[in-house]
């Protein structure tokens, strides 16, 4: 549109979050970045509001995310939108927000969002920042961030306290830096985010009711596309779901005198519990487990209800991605571990003797029940 400026950024409001869908059916990253968005537009004093994009039927599915606090959907339905397409998906969003001009756009780094982020960044002028891991309008907040998660001494820094720009952090260097990143002279921040790393709000049906639904216009034909989806071919590939599990038990560089014990171990611990394997960076650069075992800033941020760490010394990095989990317990045999200082229970040992007193013990407790 001749009149949309990336620069103008007086023109811009509001926080947008992309919603994917696959099938007609929300994905879990929608309700993740919905949740965080609530609390960047308020930090900012604007709405929040869904973008949904799909075929027929799909304003069905939008009411939902107004219960994760999205105060409007905006929907936009096309049997060229069902599945999705590059060309079309980019082409409908640049329109949408070129017309009606969000400040901040947040959409999940899942494949699609890295397929479409960069896309709708290059056309709308503005930058985009990838893999996001943490996000913060408000300095104060940001500050609180940095205290708790880096070793910079932030009390000795100059802050401007009204900055508004949004602050988009992301590891850096293969995870053994965190970068922040800011747009300041372009409209909308964009940044795609990393799955599983925001945590969910607690739905509220009475926000789903009050949820608008925005129905914006748009132009899209045949003509715009310039690839065809012939049919979707779901891989069978079974993966490790850890930021869906209840329980992880995690290995590290400790389990290197037995490898093979030292998984065996961890598998049949996360047995017992219902729960899967994990690992830090060290086991999956080793080649002892595969990459979506990885627990960390470059791969999974997880919050489970209980997280073991056998043999893992607790790397910021990997500290990162786990230490939200509600419970910690640590297994390492040295004392001066940084693990321990996270852990809600520390067990200063060898893991090889150590796991299976656990595993007896959990199974013991569950017999006495």
């Amino acid at each position: 549109m001749s009149n949309f400026n990336s620069a103008d950024i007086a023109a811009f409001k509001d926080v947008w979050v992309f919603c994917e869908q696959r099938e007609g059916k929300l994905m879990p990253t929608d309700f993740e970045l919905i949740s965080k968005g609530r609390d960047l537009a308020d930090e900012l004093g604007v709405n929040l509001c869904g973008l949904l994009l799909g075929g027929e039927g799909i304003e069905s599915a939008a009411k939902e995310l107004g219960g994760y606090g999205a105060d409007k959907v905006l929907v936009c339905e096309s049997p060229l939108l069902a599945v999705y397409n590059t060309d079309a998906y980019a082409k409908v969003i640049c329109d949408v927000i070129e017309d009606l001009k969000p400040e901040a756009f947040l959409i999940g780094a899942t494949n699609i969002g890295r397929d479409l982020g960069p896309r709708c960044a290059a056309r709308l002028h503005t930058g985009l920042c990838a893999d996001c891991t943490h996000l913060d309008v408000d300095v104060a907040n940001y500050i609180q961030f940095l205290r708790e998660s880096s070793t910079l001494d932030v009390d000795s820094q100059k802050w401007d306290m009204e900055d508004r720009n949004l602050k988009m952090t992301r590891p850096a260097f293969g995870g053994h830096l965190m970068a922040t990143i800011i747009c300041p002279r372009f409209r909308p921040c964009m940044a795609t985010v990393r799955p599983g790393v925001m945590k969910k709000n607690v739905f509220d049906q009475a926000k789903a009711d009050a949820c608008e639904i925005v129905k914006p216009s748009f132009q899209l034909s045949e003509s715009d596309l310039n690839t065809e989806v012939v049919e979707v071919v779901k891989a069978a590939k079974k993966l490790v779901d850890l930021i869906g599990a209840d329980y992880i038990v995690s290995v590290g560089r400790g389990i290197s005198k037995d490898v093979e014990g030292g998984i065996k171990l961890a598998e049949e611990l996360a047995d017992v519990l219902g729960g899967v394997v994990g690992g830090s960076r060290a086991t999956i650069d080793s080649g002892w487990l595969s990459a979506d075992h990885q627990v960390g800033q470059t791969g999974k941020t997880v919050h489970p209800k209980v997280y073991i760490a056998l043999g893992i010394s607790g790397a910021i990095q990997h500290k990162a991605g786990m230490q939200d989990s509600e419970c910690i317990i640590a297994v390492n045999k040295n004392d001066t571990a940084p693990i321990f200082e996270i852990a809600d229970y520390g067990i200063c040992g060898d893991l090889f003797k150590v796991t299976p007193m656990l595993i007896e013990a959990i199974k013991a407790a569950k017999a006495a029940k």
